[in-house]
């Protein structure tokens, strides 16, 4: 594998990190309070679970056009010039489903704009940040700080989902629910906006030298990738499927089953998936300790496996805190794969093809995720809601992915990693 071409600095990591890790946390806090309170804002306003989900689903293929327009040009028209415009939209977002409740509108804001569904954000953004930041950190770091990267997060994620749970709080207070909810698309319009002053302050230091841009880019359809093409597309395939199932129980459309299934307050959603994404966050922590010692791969595959038989298991406690408890267990483990899968991806690219392997395995992600949410949503209403299929069907798929990516990929050696045969 290829070198980062970046000088390693004395400090571990640079201040570009920083701001970096800051925007991802203050956007991950709008999400995690609109990934909680979407689906009963919407469902209040008079839409059906079917709605949702296919107000879900156009703003996941929004995304997926996005981060292909991206994988194509983020790179010319300057990293931190692109960030700046996708959270300018995100804002824009925001704003509109905070006034309107016209669901044409809504369709067209949730294609062209950046909307919170999910505690695992799938926007425009991180292809573009996970380009930048191997060029912050010595390579030997690269884990370490995509581990910053997603525990920074899901931490701000938990907060934003407890925040979502003002609104009940207000009520005490004499201000109606519907007001309450307006406000929490008031914060995430203001946080979008913040994220947009924090990656102005970005130094030119994250972006591609221009001679690697002129050499990368041209007239494409793909974004270009040379001798890490074929690797970076079966992983592709592979992450389409593990999208393709994480789309039926995106955070939004979990918190309308709890909503709907077992009749649980906005307040007590909130303090679940504040406790979940918290959890989370503490399984961040051992990701690039357990990955330094049995590999990256191992880590992505075997903490997984049994947190999506754990998924499964959900829908079938008969009770809100048997399936909360059940959550919250699975919690400890779903999202160790995550950085280490993101390290996986960069450390397997030549510095300069980043970018567009990022944008590539986004874009896989994303075009598995955009058709799921409208059958999620279908398989919510009515007599279908007790079986809780969404969740059966997502642990039962995620499990193949698992396998199948072990099988493909556990004889590729990685840089910095010991021999497959060395460890234990």
């Amino acid at each position: 594998m290829v070198a980062d071409a970046a000088v390693v600095q004395r400090a571990p990591f640079s201040p570009d990190a920083k701001l970096i890790l800051t925007a991802r946390g203050l956007r991950q806090f709008a999400y995690g309070l609109l990934a909680v309170a979407l689906g009963v804002a919407l469902t209040s306003a008079g839409l059906s679970p079917a709605a949702v989900g296919v107000i879900i689903t156009v703003s996941l293929i929004g995304d997926f056009c996005s981060t292909y327009v991206i994988g194509l040009n983020a790179d010319r028209w300057g990293r931190r010039r692109t960030l700046i415009v996708l959270s300018v939209l995100m804002g824009a977002t925001g704003l509109i489903f905070g006034l309107i409740t016209v669901f044409p509108l809504l369709l067209v804001a949730a294609f062209f704009g950046t909307l919170g569904t999910t505690a695992s954000e799938t926007a425009p953004f991180l292809p573009i940040e996970q380009a930048m930041l191997p060029l912050t950190c010595a390579p030997d770091r690269r884990t370490d700080i995509f581990a910053r990267y997603n525990l920074v997060a899901s931490f701000s994620g938990a907060c934003g989902a407890l925040f979502a749970g003002v609104p009940d709080l207000l009520t005490h207070l004499g201000v109606a629910q519907a007001a309450g909810i307006r406000l929490l698309f008031v914060v995430y319009t203001v946080a979008a906006l913040a994220v947009a002053l924090l990656e102005a302050r970005l130094s030119p230091a994250v972006e591609v030298p221009r001679v690697d841009v002129e050499r990368a880019t041209g007239r494409r359809l793909l974004p270009p990738l040379g001798a890490s093409r074929g690797i970076v597309l079966r992983l592709s395939a592979l992450f389409t499927v593990d999208s393709l199932a994480g789309g039926l129980i995106v955070q939004s459309l979990m918190a309308l089953f709890f909503h709907l299934r077992f009749g649980v307050a906005l307040g007590s959603l909130a303090t679940l998936f504040f406790s979940a994404n918290l959890l989370a966050a503490f399984s961040y922590l051992g990701a690039a300790w357990l990955a330094r010692r049995i590999g990256l791969l191992n880590t992505m595959v075997f903490t997984h496996l049994p947190s999506n038989v754990l998924l499964m298991i959900v829908p079938l406690m008969p009770s809100f805190p048997l399936a909360a408890a059940v959550l919250l267990v699975r919690q400890l483990l779903s999202q160790m794969d995550v950085p280490t899968r993101q390290a996986y991806t960069m450390a397997m690219v030549a510095p300069e093809e980043r970018t567009a392997a990022a944008s590539v395995t986004s874009l896989a992600r994303s075009a598995g995720s955009a058709t799921s949410p409208i059958i999620s949503g279908a398989l919510l209403q009515g007599s279908l809601l007790t079986l809780g299929l969404p969740f059966l069907i997502s642990g039962a798929v995620k499990v193949v992915y698992d396998l199948a990516l072990w099988q493909t990929f556990r004889r590729v050696e990685i840089e910095g990693e010991p021999a497959k045969e060395q460890r234990v």
